[in-house]
């Protein structure tokens, strides 16, 4: 059993996925497992996770999926075979490694230490922090996480961070017993599943349990996924998230339980 696992969302990453990172990592991390997703991808990215991971088999592992299920399906579907294996801590992380796998130590330092039971990396321009962000992308996020707070009722930086890492809780494994709604802002959703188990089941409230940690480095890397449309397309899933919050299935699911 691998005390923290986390699940790295695969589509079409040849050109981006860097394998000697990974296996650098692991072989001076041994607690540290990773679970490439490949989304149905329709490149060569599924032939290099098998080749990268023949190398280290026991930290290494790809998780090829039938058909294409976005992001928030792909994360999905890692999580829950890593709850399958039992590990204690589980996260997910972009596989361009715009967040470098150092932060992953910090991250796991805050989880150990009771702090909270789950850390969500945020990009914040600080002095002594490298961040790195085309100038649109980062007042699109800022208006963004303006909106998200809104929906959320809760004061958060960044929800959209490809890098978060959980305590494998019983409140975890019911925020991912149902599929998501949403594709490109399911954090968002994420969050407010959070905020309905609170509501309806008396868990922990977020603010209790969650915090944001300002990462030391990140870096927008070429080849993004991310389009100036996909804000349009986060705003109509916002809208989603809003209602299911206030009267959807979610809600209905979750207040039966």
């Amino acid at each position: 059993m691998h005390d923290t696992t986390l699940v790295i969302p695969c589509y079409n990453e040849v050109a981006r996925l860097l394998p000697n990172e990974f296996l650098s990592y692991v072989c001076h991390n041994e607690t540290v497992h990773f679970l490439f997703v490949n989304d149905c991808s329709t490149d060569d990215t599924g032939r290099l996770l098998d080749e990268l991971c023949l190398q280290r088999p026991g930290q290494l592992q790809a998780l090829h999926l039938p058909r294409n299920l976005g992001k928030a399906g792909a994360v999905r579907a890692g999580f829950l075979q890593a709850f399958s294996d039992g590990c204690k801590v589980v996260g997910f992380w972009d596989a361009d490694l715009a967040t470098p796998l150092v932060e992953i130590k910090p991250f796991r330092d805050l989880l150990a230490n009771g702090c909270c039971q789950m850390v969500f990396g945020s990009r914040v321009r600080l002095l002594g922090r490298h961040i790195e962000r085309r100038m649109a992308r980062h007042y699109l996020g800022r208006i963004f996480a303006s909106l998200a707070s809104l929906l959320l009722g809760l004061t958060i930086y960044d929800s959209q961070c490809g890098a978060k890492l959980f305590v494998n809780t019983k409140e975890l494994r019911q925020v991912f017993a149902k599929e998501f709604t949403v594709n490109w802002i399911f954090d968002v959703e994420l969050l407010g599943r959070y905020l309905l188990l609170n509501k309806y089941q008396g868990a922990a409230p977020l603010a209790e349990i969650a915090c944001e940690y300002p990462l030391h480095q990140w870096k927008d890397m070429p080849g993004s996924k991310l389009k100036a449309k996909d804000f349009a397309i986060a705003i109509v899933e916002m809208v989603m998230i809003w209602s299911q919050l206030r009267g959807g299935w979610l809600a209905a699911w979750f207040g039966h339980r």
